[in-house]
This record gives C-alpha cells, structure tokens and sequence, in this order.
C-alpha cells in the first residue's frame, strides 16, 4: 500500500470522503435537505514586512495608494466570489463580511469574519478574504518591500487558520 492509500476498513462513514461518490469520482456534496442554520467564521492571517513599510501604510503614504482600503475591498469581493474559485464549495448567502487589521511594527494582521444562514458553512469564505486581503497588501506594497535584486527576503504571508466557527438555529 502506499503512503496516501487508505483500506475499506479505514473509511468507517460517509462523512469521511463527501465530496467522493461511491466510484470516487469528485462531486458537491448534497445539502438541500439541511436545515438553514445561523453560521459565523472568522479566520486571520498575517503579512510580514520591513519596518519602513509599515510605517508608509500608517502614513498613508504609498504610491498605490491606501494599502488597508485597497485590501478590505479585495478581502469581501474575495468573500462573494469563494464559489467561483474553490471547486467544491457551494454558493451561499453573505448576511455580513467584517475585516479588521491590526498594523504591528513588522506585520499587518487581517480577520474576516463572515455571516451567513443557510445550509453550509462560511469558513471557506473567511479564508479566501483573508488570503486575497493579504494578498493585495503584497500587491500594494510590492514596490518597497522588494531588494536589489528584485525579490521579497523579508515579506512573508503566514499564519493563515480559521479561528472561529459557530452555527446556531435559526
């Protein structure tokens, strides 16, 4: 057997492998018969970079730009398109998209947190806001953050998780 192979007595239940049909082919799974619940998840992630650059973004004094605007827009278009980008997800509802950045010495931390009420989850969702949000950051900052040679040695995404996942009645 190899390493990533797994036994018919490994796969105990169907939840297991949802997004499998008996043949293993891939496919969404079926919620519609799932009751709408209340969903919230928040997830965050950071970017690091050279001091200098956080004090631009601060400053407001970017060519770009405004880096935090720029991003939070980035962030909860993320949000409203995670359907059309992770091939399994279903496309749900969005009741509420809040980004929050925490601008530190040497790095900017973003959360999402997302609502929705429906049949599935909104955890995708936060992490593509997070991840696209951050990545307009880059995008925005790129210009100083890079050296001589043109590469980034000190910009770094990390840290990237859902914090928080809750889904309570309707």
């Amino acid at each position: 057997m190899r390493k990533n192979e797994t036994t018919d007595e490994e796969l105990t239940t169907d939840e297991e492998l949802t997004h499998t049909d008996d043949s293993g082919e891939v496919q969404m799974v079926n919620v519609g018969g799932k009751p709408d619940t209340a969903r919230r998840a928040v997830a965050r992630g950071e970017i690091h970079l050279q001091q200098s650059t956080v004090d631009a973004i601060r400053a407001n004094d970017l060519k770009k730009g405004d880096v935090l605007a720029t991003a939070r827009i980035g962030a909860v278009q993320a949000v409203k398109h995670t359907w059309e980008t992770i091939p399994m997800c279903h496309q749900i509802p969005i009741t509420n998209v809040d980004t929050d950045f925490d601008v530190r010495d040497d790095r900017v931390v973003l959360s999402v947190a997302v609502e929705t009420t429906g049949k599935t989850g909104c955890e995708m969702e936060a992490l593509e806001g997070v991840t696209t949000g951050l990545n307009v950051v880059w995008d925005m900052v790129k210009a100083v953050e890079k050296d001589d040679d043109g590469g980034y040695p000190d910009t770094a995404i990390r840290d990237v998780r859902v914090v928080e996942k809750e889904k309570r009645p309707t």
